[in-house]
């Protein structure tokens, strides 16, 4: 399958309270300023969200009110991923009924099944629902990598839309492109790699940076499908330092500290998670300044 979305798609953080709840004023806020910056589509849930530290109540609770809320004005991409492919399943039927337009399904972490664990793991995912599937690859989160060979397989399955591709090796995602191309898209899972994945086909960018920066991250992208290659390496160059804070510490910390310094109320992430230790902190608000960008909150 393709032609899903192409363009951005923010991966969205999730702002809880002092204690601990998810801050919906601060998440409508959040939803409005995307779709004001241009984003094609949010991924609400995935693992940029934090649903690992989420009850299953304040799940439900997000996609009811993410489906309200955004009211069909950009598309929305549930996460569902789990360890347990059984807990995948459900979580993916149960996103499905909550009105998602697509699901972004991470691989299985920890637990390091094979390739044909991976693809049996989406098949089973792929035979519950009836909407479209990113496959979501980020080796260095997980421990397993889809390989190209086992992504082109994968590719077969009737509802599979794409790959979040963020293993990091350009050799190997150049050869998932060559293999799944016309079967279904690829989307760009690193913010450093926007540029390249790309111009190699990618049909969109699936970003953290855009948390702060939507429509600028956007612009790589229309830009670079437009063929405007100097002017879009002009606007990644600049985004660089800013992409680089964002991943100081491991995400969403950095991506949290940064729009709660823009004012949008982002709140600390849950633990294990801590705050952004206060040299990095010092980082991504010169990052912010250097930017442009307006500091409301220290």
């Amino acid at each position: 399958m393709t032609g899903f979305f192409n363009g951005l798609a923010t991966a969205m953080i999730t702002p809880f309270h002092n204690n601990g709840g998810i801050n919906f004023e601060a998440f409508g806020k959040m939803i409005d300023r995307q779709i004001e910056g241009g984003c094609d589509a949010l991924v609400i849930g995935g693992t940029t969200g934090e649903p690992a530290t989420m009850t299953g109540e304040e799940i439900d609770e997000l996609m009811r009110f993410s489906v309200r809320y955004v009211a069909g004005r950009t598309k929305i991409i549930f996460g569902s991923g789990a360890n347990s492919t059984a807990k995948a399943v459900a979580a993916s039927i149960k996103a499905e009924k909550a009105g998602a337009d697509g699901l972004l399904v991470v691989t299985p972490y920890y637990n390091k099944c094979t390739q044909n664990g991976l693809y049996e793991y989406y098949k089973a995912v792929n035979d519950a629902v009836h909407i479209p599937i990113i496959c979501y690859n980020v080796p260095p989160r997980t421990g397993v990598n889809i390989l190209p060979a086992t992504m082109e397989r994968i590719a077969g399955l009737k509802n599979i839309a794409g790959i979040k591709e963020a293993c990091g090796n350009m050799e190997q995602i150049c050869e998932t492109m060559r293999r799944i191309r016309g079967k279904c898209d690829m989307y760009s899972g690193d913010d450093n790699l926007n540029l390249p994945i790309t111009a190699i086909g990618g049909a969109g960018l699936i970003s953290v940076a855009s948390n702060l920066v939507p429509a600028d991250v956007k612009k790589v992208f229309t830009l670079t499908r437009a063929g405007k290659l100097e002017e879009a390496n002009a606007v990644q160059d600049k985004l660089l330092p800013l992409i680089d804070a964002c991943f100081l510490e491991v995400n969403p910390i950095p991506a949290k500290a940064g729009a709660d310094m823009l004012g949008l109320n982002a709140g600390v992430p849950r633990g294990p998670l801590t705050e952004m230790e206060p040299a990095h902190k010092a980082v991504m608000r010169e990052a912010l300044k250097n930017y442009g960008l307006e500091i409301v909150h220290d």
